[in-house]
């Protein structure tokens, strides 16, 4: 009988691996090479060979954070301590042009395929009322423009994915699926977070693999955190041999603003000057460490904000509480990350590892409106301006804890942390909206430690680079569909080449409206109001498609002076440049905020307008 067990046990296993070997290698069919005939003594047995990645195949780490600008990281100048970053930066490279699409979905359906979210059908977002049915539009990746975790799962490696995801369609999203846009219907073996743009960090709207599950309590970074840890270590203790790619997407530093007093209260009276001091000490700051040029000139505040000293106490109280809440939450993350790094590092596995970091998928965010929001979302905008700050001030205490459930600081740290750029998240037509800090970080790879890299990039190029650096090729089929073309450009050539001339020398952007296209150092750009996140007189201007602007980077860092009138033929170029990017990557139809807050886009026949959406959303959490 024992036997008999053992023998069972032992069929069991072997079913179960060759099932394995099989479920592997239907991702990549092998022809059969065997020969079957009548009887097995006639018949030749053949086995497909297992996948495995390239020899001496590093493990891979993504990291992204959520609405951070160019000068908030101590890392690129800023005034929030990131030690991890900065000793990531320090032994790796800091790339300083580096781009993404100015809000949180388009960057990252771009990031995890490496083609232009308007190509994968994520030009707005896989939310119900703010996507519409158009190719460039519906929210729904499609097969044929596979993920970096299919491709480097079919090429040997675990996936995982912890964290913010963003790229679900709403009506997909339950527990029910469909699961195919799911992180584990793209690639992922595991993933632990959320499918959504934002949670609650200590309720978040939680996900394990494909069923929804109770949160424990803690902060959100802390369990995604302690999650990824788990996937490396299970894969380490079954197949040390393997390598592994871990997608890290905190929450952090989206709203809610949430941690922990113990990290706030770290930066009690630190940013008592203001943010106009703030803006003056970082912009010196980047100079002397080289992230800016050293001829770069720092922009006028935006007129939509207040001077500091002309804010009165308790404004200035009000506003300088919510700054240091953000601060603690950006420290916080970075400590976190820091538990994964040093994880890799007791595990022997930190040198064996490429990294990106990428500070943000977008500027720093302007919807915590003028005054700042501590717990009635968007709707807030609309209140007059004495009103919300009476209200946030009976709450200050509030700001940061669990009861802040949409908390997000005033827009004039938005442009501070944003320096030296003028404008913030959703503006796709400002560098203030689309340029953001990245870090790589691979001890087998990089020989200029702490080097900086000035060459154009955008984060559709994080993909192909990371292929290079592996040594995968992207396939032309995944399960059997035939790929939309990688529109990357890899920056391997950069790695060891500080010198070397930019390869990524076009790319447009979109959003809502606000747009821009980019060719060699010139931008041609268009903003849109938008006076529902704002609320302010000069963004409910009336929206003029022929106010173009037209800046030469090369020269003009910040976007100061607009040689529009200057030089009309290089507008015309770039407009018309523009025009052959929209259609040629589905971005028409031209869909603005206007038409999504009004409602004129439609997933479903009982859709509602964005506004209507954030009174019900509002309304649900005041009730809870």
């Amino acid at each position: 009988m024992k036997e008999k067990s053992v023998l069972n046990k032992l069929i069991s296993t072997l079913i179960f691996t060759t099932s394995l070997s099989l479920s592997l290698h239907a991702q990549t069919p092998q022809p059969y090479q065997g020969v079957v005939g009548r009887t097995l003594a006639q018949s030749k047995e053949w086995w497909p060979e297992p996948v495995k990645a390239p020899a001496g195949a590093p493990n891979v780490v993504w990291i992204l954070l959520d609405d951070v600008g160019f000068g908030a990281a101590n890392t690129f100048g800023g005034l929030i301590q990131t030690p991890t970053f900065d000793s990531l930066a320090n032994n790796g490279l800091r790339y300083t042009n580096f781009h993404t699409t100015a809000i949180c979905a388009p960057t990252r359906a771009a990031l995890l395929t490496g083609r232009n979210s308007s190509s994968v059908h994520e030009a707005g977002f896989s939310h119900t009322v703010m996507s519409a049915g158009f190719p460039g539009w519906d929210g729904r990746i499609p097969s044929s423009a596979g993920t970096i975790a299919e491709i480097l799962r079919a090429n040997g490696y675990n996936t995982f994915a912890v964290g913010k995801y963003g790229v679900t369609p709403d009506e997909d999203a339950t527990d029910a699926g469909p699961f195919d846009r799911w992180p584990t219907g793209k690639g992922f073996d595991h993933f632990f977070g959320f499918l959504g743009s934002q949670t609650d960090q200590y309720k978040p709207d939680l996900v394990e693999d494909q069923a929804h599950v109770r949160p424990d309590g803690r902060h959100l970074n802390a369990q995604i955190t302690d999650k990824a840890i788990s996937y490396i270590d299970r894969q380490e203790r079954v197949a040390p041999e393997k390598p592994f790619f871990l997608y890290y997407a905190p929450g952090a530093t989206h709203a809610p603003h949430q941690v922990d007093r113990y990290w706030s209260d770290q930066y009690k009276g630190k940013f008592d000057k203001g943010w106009d001091a703030y803006r003056e000490e970082v912009f010196e700051r980047q100079k002397k460490l080289g992230v800016i040029p050293a001829d770069a000139k720092l922009p006028e505040r935006n007129p939509d904000i207040k001077a500091w000293d002309q804010l009165s106490p308790d404004e200035k109280k009000l506003y300088a509480r919510f700054m240091e809440v953000y601060a603690g939450y950006l420290t916080y993350t970075d400590y976190e990350v820091g538990r994964l790094i040093n994880h890799l590092k007791e595990i022997n596995q930190l040198d064996n590892t490429l990294i990106f970091i990428s500070i943000g998928d977008n500027g720093a965010s302007k919807e915590g409106t003028l005054n700042g929001d501590i717990d009635r979302s968007l709707v807030s905008a609309t209140l007059p301006e004495k009103e919300n700050i009476a209200y946030n001030l009976r709450k200050i205490g509030e700001i940061g804890t669990p009861a802040a459930v949409e908390g997000n600081y005033p827009l004039g740290w938005a442009q501070a942390a944003n320096t030296p750029f003028k404008y913030w998240k959703e503006d796709a037509n400002s560098e203030g909206g689309t340029h953001n800090p990245l870090i790589v970080f691979y001890p087998k790879g990089i020989k200029d430690k702490g080097g900086i890299r000035t060459q154009y990039s955008h984060v559709i190029d994080i993909l192909p680079t990371t292929l290079d650096l592996v040594g995968v090729k992207a396939p032309d089929e995944i399960r059997g569909i035939k790929q939309q073309p990688i529109e990357g450009t890899s920056l391997a050539y950069s790695i060891n080449d500080a010198k070397a001339p930019s390869r990524h020398t076009v790319q447009y952007y979109y959003i809502f409206g606000s747009r821009a296209i980019y060719k060699d150092g010139w931008k041609a750009e268009l903003p849109y109001p938008n006076s529902l996140i704002t609320g302010n007189a000069a963004s409910k201007q009336a929206f003029d498609e022929n106010a173009w602007e037209l800046y030469n980077l090369n020269d003009d860092y910040t976007e100061r002076i607009d040689l529009a009138k200057k030089y009309p033929e290089k507008l015309a170029e770039l407009k018309a440049l523009f025009e052959e990017q929209a259609k040629t990557h589905n971005l028409y139809p031209y869909i603005t905020w206007d038409d999504v807050i009004n409602g004129r886009i439609h997933r479903t026949k009982d859709s509602k307008s964005f506004f209507d959406a954030v009174k019900d959303i509002t309304k649900s959490s005041e009730n809870q």
